[in-house]
């Protein structure tokens, strides 16, 4: 009798650990899933330049709005800091970038910096040639690169300037990627995007940080500072409220300066890449674009050849990452296409298994808002990417008057067809920036978008047409959820990669308003290199074919 009960217990102890072993991409693509839209969800409002966690706290030179940065290899890393106060007005008289020294001392340990590296320093504006505007020059702004470092290494640092008193930061430490080689990885890589400085944004960073990450990936959408007029006015719809009455898109740029701030007790100890979205333009005087983006980050453009800041490449462990721009020429006659077929025939699948890609604007989104705008970009890579086995690609979302901001988790798809040796893509445009989220999507009866081009000077050309075989053959969008769409849901929230082995990773998407610890989605995403990388490889001189708009059948 005890031995019946007991394996009746062991059976049902296997099949409750089954049933929470999260699925895997090895079963092949899961059924589309459309989360019901939830109360509780929560509506963006952008902290006030009242909060303590946005003022300026540093005082005379002391640095502030510490991040660290990774450079191409595990072996250096950036530290970028802000000293002097900014200036809004209608005349403003830039700072002296030579006024103050980079200087980063570092060492193994907190009361033993025994290196130090120097850097470079800049100041930036942001000018408006329009009577009655605001404009704005930044404190300065200086990026040092540390060299000869140990990977997986934890390191102490100051930053600041030793010959002038009280201009020293306090110390800080970080830890390195793990060596470049396919057995090691960082513990836990998080993916957020559209983040923005909302009640909803803290909410995503403290959910976050409770995950412990080794690294942050933002992919786009920063601080939002083009969703306010000069005078610090600003609305969650800045087109609807302001577009018909301003000259030109204005920003106030002291919500860079906010964000940094708020955002220094996590950027000063994990390392954190950028990649541009399309509110990071911010057009001003001559032209003139993404200046506060240039300046504010450090990017290993030079180490990885790209000499851009739109676009550039990284290792960690046997992680090959590729930061990819959506608003910089993507032809396959620019140069980013040009940069990025070099890099890719650089990368020893051997040596970095993994190849992750992140860049704002989705290929795959079935949201109604901007769906299929970035078509050419998708024409112009996918196959090149595909062709090399592409494994993850990460992206935020749109330009808009509403934005998507939500979460969406794709199958395997190449050219929107079920593939299983296509790429996951995974959309998080839903870190908690003021605009409203989207919820509606084109496949919903009467939500499918306009088809024809609407100009827009930086996605550049309009490539989407109607769909020429599959269920939406002759129609520009699907009656249903896509096959190629595995999960989608209106919620903030942040994403966790954790990459266990040469092929083998957990994703797992936390909401903001579940319980810390808790996933929304979670999924094994596992390569299969002897099924897909001979594929690719016999494949790799297709990429310079044309891609064509069709659609799985199943």
């Amino acid at each position: 009798m005890w031995w019946g009960s007991l394996r009746l217990l062991l059976l049902l102890a296997a099949a409750v650990a089954a049933a929470a072993e999260p699925a895997s991409t090895l079963t092949g693509p899961s059924r589309p899933v459309t989360v019901a839209l939830r109360k509780d969800r929560g509506h963006a409002v952008d902290l006030p330049d009242t909060d303590p966690r946005v003022q300026r706290r540093a005082t005379g030179w002391a640095p502030e709005q510490i991040t660290v940065a990774l450079s191409a290899a595990p072996t250096s890393a950036w530290v970028s800091w802000i000293t002097g106060e900014f200036q809004m007005g209608g005349t403003v008289k830039p700072l002296n970038p030579g006024t103050v020294a980079s200087v980063v001392r570092y060492g193994l340990a907190a009361d033993s910096l025994v290196h130090e590296a120097t850097g470079d320093a800049l100041v930036y504006s942001q000018l408006y040639p329009f009577e009655g505007l605001q404009n704005y020059t930044s404190g300065i702004i200086h990026h040092v690169r540390l060299q000869g470092l140990e990977p997986a290494t934890k390191y102490y640092y100051q930053c600041g300037d030793p010959g002038i008193p009280g201009a020293m930061s306090a110390v800080h430490a970080f830890r390195t990627m793990p060596a470049v080689g396919p057995r090691s990885y960082p513990g836990r890589i998080a993916v957020v995007g559209d983040l923005g400085l909302t009640y909803n944004t803290t909410s995503t960073v403290d959910h976050m940080v409770s995950n412990r990450p080794d690294l942050v990936l933002l992919v786009g959408d920063v601080c939002y500072a083009n969703m306010y007029l000069t005078n610090g006015t600003g609305a969650d719809c800045y087109s609807c409220a302001f577009g018909k009455s301003t000259p030109i898109h204005e920003t106030y740029q002291p919500r860079w300066d906010y964000w940094g701030r708020y955002m220094e007790a996590v950027t000063s100890g994990t390392p954190m890449m950028v990649v541009e979205g399309n509110h990071e333009i911010e057009e001003q005087i001559g032209n003139k674009t993404f200046a506060a983006y240039r300046s504010r980050f450090a990017f290993p453009s030079t180490e990885s050849g790209s000499f851009s800041p739109f676009y550039y490449s990284f290792d960690a462990g046997g992680i090959h990452f590729i930061m990819l721009a959506a608003y910089a020429d993507y032809s396959r006659s620019g140069e980013q296409y040009r940069w990025l077929v070099k890099d890719l025939a650089k990368v020893d699948r051997a040596v970095t298994p993994w190849l992750v890609a992140g860049w704002h604007a989705p290929w795959y989104t079935t949201y109604k808002a901007h769906y299929r705008e970035v078509e050419c970009m998708r024409v112009a890579m996918e196959e090149l990417l595909y062709s090399h086995g592409l494994d993850i690609a990460f992206t935020g979302h749109l330009l808009a008057v509403m934005q998507v901001h939500a979460y969406e988790r794709s199958n395997r798809v190449f050219n929107y067809t079920l593939d299983p040796c296509g790429a996951v893509h995974i959309s998080v445009g839903d870190g908690g920036n003021r605009e409203k989220m989207a919820t509606t999507h084109a496949d919903e009866p009467g939500h499918c978008p306009d088809p024809r081009p609407k100009p827009n000077a930086f996605i550049g050309c309009f490539c989407a047409f109607n769909f020429t075989s599959g269920p939406a053959a002759g129609r520009f969008c699907w009656d249903r959820q896509p096959d190629y769409s595995a999960y989608r849901e209106s919620s903030f929230g942040h994403g966790i990669l954790e990459v266990k082995n040469e092929t083998h990773a957990l994703w797992r998407w936390h909401r903001n308003q579940d319980h810390y610890g808790s996933a929304g989605d979670e999924i094994y995403i596992v390569r299969e290199p002897h099924r897909c990388l001979h594929k690719h490889n016999s494949t790799r001189p297709a990429h310079g074919r044309q891609n064509t708009t069709r659609e799985s059948g199943g």
